[in-house]
């Protein structure tokens, strides 16, 4: 018998997405695998459609470029899960689904008679995963957390920024949530191995706040070297008196990250820069004889700091980051460019790999450049494979495949139901 060919990995799978902001960027991966995706929203549409930026600035539902980012490769349908009738719409769906994504607040679901105990008994195979800031446990599983309250309780906000200022947010955006639908999509995936191996299905229980503090190194140099990150330095030190060495240097045109490493360390990516800079005369004496064997962020003064970073500084500042970065090659020195948004657009290595897809949206007349796969592979690619949805676009294809009439599709609209 001749196997049908699959064009995408997650090709034969459907998932049915209910996911606010915190849980967006799942269906969007189990979307461009090949899963076919419905973004189910409440009638009138999600409340991500409000998230900003908008396309040309113009604030609207159907132009959030945010929305856009996080719901390609989806269907979009509307639908009240919180009426009957709605109810009785979504357990249809559940028959012919293999995945349920949520973010509502932990009971919520159960509730209205849609949680994974109540779902598993219509479809025993259905895997059910829940994204809440907290998870569905534990003495903090009903607080509500926007995303900087994630960052922040996850313990990934405390080594951020200046010495001598309080902690920052890592970007304006969310980044803990979108760490936690990267993890909720890995979950689902390894939910779905194990139901091809039992036929069973399972709940999948994503806290992100979990999500965020398993990315905290922090517990690992406290486990090794007995050391509380402070914050603004490179080596964590407990030692208040302890000068602060940049890891962040500025240049001619920017800014390049070298790392003042010590140690052993310090031996092996020190000397190469040394090197380059006394090639161009910019070496001190100091700098050349100095053991960096012996450098330690514990008690480094500020007389040796000043010592360090005063050439060095001087020597990043009469290069551009292309040169540096040619250079580095070259003397095989350990910096690299900090990239800003249109150096990325035009990184030839991005290009080479054809990173950047143009993805239509008609309804704008125009193509909008999207970040593309997250990986190659050589069978089943991931890709975009459609834009995001506008509210209620693939209703009459979704409900008409569960059996419903025009004139059925056209009372549920009116009665809010969809």
């Amino acid at each position: 018998m001749t196997q049908q060919k699959i064009s995408d990995m997650l090709s034969p799978y459907r998932v049915l997405d209910l996911a606010d902001e915190e849980g967006l960027l799942c269906g969007k991966l189990l979307g461009d695998l090949g899963a076919d995706v419905i973004k189910i929203e409440r009638p009138g549409g999600d409340s991500a459609r409000n998230v900003g930026p908008f396309y040309h600035d113009e604030v609207h539902p159907e132009k959030s470029l945010f929305w856009f980012a996080l719901n390609t490769s989806k269907r979009g349908i509307t639908l009240n899960i919180e009426k009957t009738d709605g109810k009785e719409i979504f357990k249809r769906l559940v028959k012919s689904a293999d995945f349920v994504i949520e973010s509502f607040p932990p009971g919520h679901m159960d509730k209205l008679g849609l949680g994974y105990s109540a779902l598993e008994k219509i479809n025993p195979r259905i895997i059910v995963v829940s994204i809440t800031p907290f998870g569905q446990t534990g003495p903090y599983r009903d607080y509500r957390a926007p995303d900087i309250v994630a960052w922040a309780t996850g313990g990934r906000m405390y080594p951020v920024g200046d010495a001598d200022r309080p902690p920052v947010r890592i970007s304006h955006y969310s980044q803990a949530y979108l760490h936690a639908g990267a993890e909720a999509a890995a979950g689902a995936l390894v939910a779905l191995h194990y139901r091809e191996t039992t036929g069973e299905g399972q709940h999948v229980d994503v806290s992100v706040q979990a999500c965020v503090a398993q990315l905290l190194w922090a517990t690992s140099d406290w486990d090794m070297i007995h050391m509380m990150p402070r914050r603004g330095s490179l080596r964590m030190s407990d030692n208040p008196a302890a000068a602060r060495l940049l890891t962040m240097w500025p240049c001619k045109d920017g800014y390049i990250v070298w790392l003042p490493w010590g140690g052993p360390q310090g031996r092996m990516y020190w000397p190469p820069l040394v090197k380059w800079m006394d090639e161009e005369g910019m070496a001190t004496d100091f700098l050349k004889e100095f053991d960096w064997g012996t450098l330690s962020h514990q008690t480094v003064t500020g007389e040796l700091a000043d010592a360090i970073v005063e050439p060095t500084a001087k020597f990043f500042m009469a290069h551009t980051r292309a040169e540096l970065l040619k250079g580095a090659v070259k003397h095989k020195a350990m910096l690299c460019p900090v990239a800003t948004t249109s150096d990325i657009l035009e990184s030839p290595q991005l290009a080479a790999r054809g990173f950047w897809t143009a993805v239509e949206h008609p309804e704008l007349g125009t193509t909008i450049t999207y970040p593309g796969a997250f990986a190659h592979s050589s069978a089943t690619p991931p890709r975009i494979r459609c834009r995001a949805p506008l509210i209620g676009e693939h209703n009459a294809e979704v409900y008409e495949e569960l059996g419903f009439s025009k004139q059925e599709i056209l009372i549920l609209k009116q009665a809010n139901v969809i």
